[in-house]
């Protein structure tokens, strides 16, 4: 089984310019000191934390400062943009009886980019 993710584990954007960490509320500790994270922990800013600038040129806000800078690419700040749940999270754990997250688990943010573990922080378990 591959490693689940934890409080903390660092995540990457397909169009951020820097990685951040999973915010995992405390009341989803399963035998450890850190809680496991489960497919609906997928909110902005309370879950998902910016990811730096954001290069996507679908993003409004990046085709905005695009064309004010006369068509080159022109980043700007991440805001990220999770409606929907993670995919591909682990169906054999279960926390509170939602899927535990592991290394396959992914998330797409409305303005196209994909979401997804930089780096396990725990050993693999075996069941």
């Amino acid at each position: 089984m591959k490693p689940l993710l934890i409080q903390g584990t660092m995540l990457k954007c397909s169009f951020g310019s820097a990685p951040a960490p999973l915010m995992v509320l405390p009341d989803k500790k399963v035998n450890s000191m850190l809680p496991v994270a489960v497919s609906a922990d997928h909110v902005p800013f309370l879950n998902i934390l910016p990811f730096g600038m954001c290069s996507n040129p679908a993003n409004p806000m990046v085709m905005a400062a695009t064309a004010a800078a006369m068509g080159a690419l022109t980043p700007v700040p991440c805001i990220p943009c999770t409606a929907e749940a993670w995919s591909g999270a682990c169906g054999k754990v279960k926390v509170k009886g939602k899927p535990a997250l592991n290394l396959d688990a992914r998330l797409n943010c409305l303005y196209g980019g994909s979401i997804q573990a930089a780096a396990p922080m725990q050993p693999t378990v075996l069941l």
